[in-house]
């Protein structure tokens, strides 16, 4: 049950520049006049600019129906100012046009839908809890190749864009932009064309996964997780085609809530379970949650505190994995471990993997972090309390969490 969030405007400061063009929605009597997002109009659209292409592709099951429901509850639902119309209605041309790409290549080049994905690296957990910094260490990994965001984006060269540089230079519009609309963002989780980036946005042509629910509340709208998984496949098979399949490393910590599913998908996939003190994940992700939705609307909603995270889910699957009821191949990674020697983290990660840990790899690591100064784009600052939590009760609620798995425990 959803409620409202406390005053946005108060704690976060809007750039003049988006709160005028909020106001120009204002102005002509609703955001829905300047923008529109009609479902129907969107799809002749897609289909004009990729030169006529028709086949939005029938791997991920009846795509068009979630699609024209989640349009439905944009609209009804989504409480979307003109701004953030502008950025859902690109994000949904974009899918479109995605799909009408990836299905002709698939039907173009012989082979590309039997592409073997081997033993992938999953990465998932809690917000804070390490996910991100270790998605970009396993990343240098020679061996291993994580989908960058402009590969994401664009994954299929189009006219305009037959390069890789090209298809760059435009997915950085999107990747950037969400900074430039709420500043505070930047020191949440970086974006950039160049980095690698979340399965959320991978799977966003799907109209079907965690990026949608995460930009707005849409009570009515249920995601259709195998068809995500699904076009998961399909993408990584066109990225995969005409060259060595590596060993991918993918990451959301939208995992922890299809654990079957990707094992399901990806039988011989290794899980990796980031772990940090809840006191610290739990309110982030609610943090994080409120800027993501008050890029785009003036009206936030956000879950009762505690009922959002990820909390319910990292015990059952704690109780699942002490009861030998979970599938084997889960390992785990603590914050603890990878903020005090980054390096020997990721070497005991490989060991409970079974996987070599060379030198090159270490010393891409050290590269890495020596040239990546932690809070360049400042902190993010956040307390239990401000967000509505109750420390005590939190932390007693996450006990069977942190004592099964050991972990370190913060102020």
């Amino acid at each position: 049950m959803g409620r409202p969030g406390k005053d946005l405007n108060a704690h976060y400061t809007r750039p003049d520049w988006v709160r005028r063009i909020v106001a120009m929605g204002d102005a002509v009597g609703g955001a829905e006049h300047l923008v529109p997002i009609d479902p129907e109009a969107m799809l002749q659209t897609a289909i004009a600019s990729t030169g006529g292409l028709t086949d939005f592709g029938d791997f991920d099951g009846d795509w068009r129906g979630r699609f024209e429901s989640l349009v439905e509850q944009l609209e009804t639902q989504g409480r979307l100012h003109a701004l953030g119309r502008l950025m859902t209605r690109q994000e949904l041309l974009r899918g479109l046009r995605t799909r009408l790409l990836l299905s002709h290549a698939r039907n173009e080049h012989a082979g590309m839908a039997d592409e073997p994905i081997e033993a992938p690296i999953v990465i998932t957990g809690p917000p804070r809890s390490g996910t991100s910094i270790l998605f970009e260490l396993l990343a240098l990994d020679p061996r291993a190749r994580a989908p960058l965001a402009w590969e994401a984006l664009h994954p299929v060269p189009f006219e305009g864009a037959r390069d890789a540089a090209r298809r760059r230079a435009l997915a950085e519009c999107e990747q950037e932009f969400w900074a430039d609309v709420q500043p505070e963002f930047a020191a949440i989780h970086e974006l950039r064309a160049d980095l690698p980036v979340e399965c959320v946005t991978i799977t966003l042509p799907g109209f079907s996964g965690g990026h949608w629910s995460m930009i707005a509340d849409l009570p009515g709208f249920v995601p259709d997780f195998a068809a995500t998984m699904a076009y998961h496949r399909a993408f990584l098979q066109a990225l995969q085609h005409g060259g060595s399949p590596p060993t991918w490393v993918v990451k959301t910590p939208l995992y922890l809530m299809l654990v079957d599913l990707v094992f399901d998908t990806y039988p011989d996939a290794w899980l990796v379970h980031t772990h940090r003190d809840p006191i610290k994940t739990e309110p982030s992700s609610y943090s994080t949650l409120a800027t993501v939705r008050f890029e785009r609307s003036d009206h936030v909603t956000l879950p009762e505190p505690g009922g959002m995270g990820l909390g319910e889910l990292m015990i059952a699957l704690a109780q699942r994995r002490a009861s030998g009821e979970a599938p084997e191949r889960i390992v785990d990674s603590h914050f603890s471990d990878l903020m005090a020697d980054p390096v020997a983290a990721v070497e005991k990660l490989y060991g409970q993997m079974d996987r070599p840990f060379v030198g090159t790899h270490a010393d891409a690591i050290r590269a890495y972090l020596r040239d990546k100064p932690k809070g360049k784009f400042g902190v993010h600052r956040y307390s239990a309390e401000e967000w509505g939590f109750d420390p005590a009760a939190l932390r007693e609620k996450m006990r069977p969490y942190t004592d099964h798995y050991g972990i370190a425990l913060e102020d």
